[in-house]
Parts: C-alpha cells; structure tokens; sequence
C-alpha cells in the first residue's frame, strides 16, 4: 500500500451478523475457514490492496475486542490504519455506525461483508478505479447463468425472467462518500443492501465485474466449499522484487545489511537508511501481495524513526507468515563503490538470514563510474525474495 497521512479511501467492514443460517456457535465474521477466520481473512484482501485505506471494522459489540486481536494480528504495524465499532441490530445500522467514525479526507467509501472472506484484493482495486473513473458508485457482479422463474403465493410458476438482465451482485461496493451519506441520511426503510439505499436517494450506481471468489459464506455448504478452496495445495512460489536507494550523508553513521560500519559516511533516510534490509522487506512485501514498506511502515511514522533495518525485515517476516507463506530464501545485489562488502559479506548473510528466517545471499558490485553510484553519491539495492505457501494457512492465493 501506498503511505498517505490522510487516506482518500475507507473500508467498512461489516462484521456484526449473527450467522444464524451457519448455525456456528459465533457470529459468522469469526468462524475460521483453514485455521483463520472470515474477518481475518477479509483483512488480508483489503490490506494488500496498492493503497493505503482507512479501515473500519464493523462488529457484535461483544465481540468487539477479538475484533480487535484479529486486527492486530493481521495489520502488525499497519493496526494503526484499523478501527473497531460496535454495530447495530441490522446490516443497515451497522454500515452507519462504521460510516460516523470514515475520516474527513476520504473521498471514496468501500462496504465489505466479512462473509466474502476469499474476495481478492484485486476485486477492492477494481471497485475503487471505477469510482474514479465514472464518478459514481459502483457494485461488483456476476451474470445469472441459472435459468429465473416468477413464482406465485403457491410456488406456481407465472413466468420466465430474462435473466440478461440480471446480475448477481457482490462485495466490496464502492461510493464517492457524499452519495453514501446522502443515502443513508435518507433512508427510512431497511434495504438489502448499500446500492438500494443510494439508488432510493436518486444517484446512479452501475455494475461492474465480479469475482467467483467473492462469493457469500451463508450456510454450512458455503463454509464447506470455502474449506476446499483454502485448502487445495499450492506450492507455486511467489516472487517479489524490493528496491532500494538512499543518499550518502555524511554526518550519519552507517547501518547496512543489518551491520554498523564505522568509520563510513551514513546514508540518509527516516529510519537508518539500511538500504539492504529495506529492499529486502519490499521484496517480502511483494511477494505475498501485501503492499510495500511505506504502506505498512509508513514513511512518516515517528515509531519508526531511527529504527534499525531488523525492525522492518522481521516484521515483514512475520506478516509474509501470519499470510500463509515460508521464505524460500532472498538474494541481494547492492549496487555502489563503498562499502566495500567483500571482507563482511559472510557476516552480513549470516544475519539477514536470521532475520529471514531462510538463506539470504548478498553479491556487490559498481556501475564503473557512471551514474549517482559511480559517483560515489550513494547506494542502491535490488532483492528478489522466494516465496512458497504453507498448506492450511491464508495466503493472498486464498483470497
């Protein structure tokens, strides 16, 4: 995700349904599917969207604080980002309860149900460029490919709908934030859904496409089907790509691959400036489709100033885990004329592989001259992470 201080985009994340048709002991948001719940796993997809988003958790008011564990256990660094409500007795006064507490720098409003627990990040992107784009809210959704037929009080069949123009429609549903509130300030009447209430108050809302994924967890068939689709193998490794480049400061001391060097001009940054270890938490990052380092760091965050590089790859480590994957192992290339690795390589190996948690690999080299690197101006870091997928977990192939 991409780090603004004030983000244009919140998600509500309606959590506060009883489940009654699942017949669980709990309210449906926090049932697991694959040893993770559905809110946990709702998480996941709005997390790894590209943009940084305000998100707000929708939730029984006794469940209030596993929400709030939940949140902290898949955000990690990013929990800030999260907030935990209380909802109302419906789905509608529950959406409202999360609508009172969206930030007044967000321009766009997202409703999520956390019983689409595998809707893919992808599906939340879609739903926000079309915001963008069209001005006005959008839903996504599914063409009918079962044949519809009216029925009457005797379960009588009366006629056959044309099922062109029919559309089963999905979630996230995307709104610039004054038509949602218009609506909802509105609304007398409960509705089924968010598109009803804006479309009642005479704003457009257009449908765009779906995903087979996104699909409703409602009875105990759903969670079944939602069962094997988490748990099917998938041992494709992922890979991600993490760059880094920090200038040379010369008053600073230097901190790279985790190591101090004395005697060495520091680079500058917020943080140490440890180029290696921040290349090497993008590529973590990217691989499991959990956004970059500003995004879950946040480039401003005074919690992160002056911090150490093993900050940022252990807790990367720990979110590319809690997301359903084990690191493979991670290469680095640093790119500049000093420091020279080659006496220190083995000890700076050693200890990002520590950090990692897998073999790193770190191999030096200069551009001859050319470029702010020739120049001896700074140094830049290319790291490329493997990936692979733990059985049984969530991971961003899940959802």
């Amino acid at each position: 995700m991409t780090e603004t201080s004030e983000p244009r985009v919140a998600v509500i994340v309606v959590a506060a349904g009883s489940g009654t048709r699942l017949g669980a002991a709990t309210p449906k948001a926090f049932v697991p599917v694959g040893g993770v719940t559905l809110l946990g796993r709702s998480l996941h997809s709005v997390l790894g969207m590209s943009e940084h988003a305000q998100v707000i958790i929708v939730a029984p008011s006794e469940f209030v604080d596993d929400a709030r564990v939940i949140a902290a256990d898949v955000a990690g660094a990013a929990a800030a980002a999260v907030t935990v409500v209380a909802g109302g007795e419906t789905r509608q006064q529950s959406v409202l309860a999360g609508l009172d507490r969206v930030q007044d720098s967000a321009q766009v409003v997202l409703v999520h149900d956390a019983a689409r627990a595998l809707t893919p990040s992808a599906l939340f992107e879609r739903v926000i460029a079309e915001v963008d784009a069209r001005g006005h809210g959008v839903v996504p959704g599914l063409p009918v490919s079962d044949t519809v037929k009216r029925v009457d009080a005797r379960d009588d069949i009366v006629e056959t709908v044309d099922r062109s123009a029919l559309s089963a429609v999905q979630t996230p549903q995307g709104y610039p934030k004054g038509d949602l509130v218009e609506a909802y300030a509105r609304a007398r009447e409960e509705a089924t859904d968010d598109a009803a209430l804006v479309s009642a108050s005479g704003r457009r809302v257009s449908v765009v496409a779906g995903d087979p994924m996104a699909f409703k967890i409602t009875t105990p068939w759903d969670l079944r089907r939602a069962e094997e689709l988490v748990s099917r193998p998938d041992d494709s490794p992922r890979i991600g790509v993490g760059t880094d480049t920090h200038g040379f400061d010369p008053v600073a001391e230097l901190w790279l691959a985790g190591l101090h060097w004395p005697g060495e001009a520091g680079l500058a940054g917020h943080s140490d400036g440890d180029a290696v270890s921040h290349a090497i938490t993008d590529a973590l990052l990217s691989a499991a489709g959990l956004g970059d380092i500003g995004g879950t760091f946040g480039t401003d965050d005074p919690r992160f100033q002056g911090a150490h590089g093993e900050v940022f790859v252990r807790e990367a480590r720990r979110l590319v885990e809690n997301a359903g994957f084990r690191v493979g192992n991670v290469a680095v290339q640093v790119i500049g004329n000093r420091p020279r690795f080659a006496a220190r390589r083995h000890e700076a190996e050693a200890l990002l592989s520590e950090f990692v948690g897998a073999p790193v690999s770190i191999s030096a080299t200069t551009t001859d001259g050319l470029g702010f690197t020739g120049r001896g101006e700074g140094v830049a870091v290319i790291a490329t992470a493997l990936l692979l997928h733990n059985a049984g977990a969530v991971s961003r192939s899940d959802t």
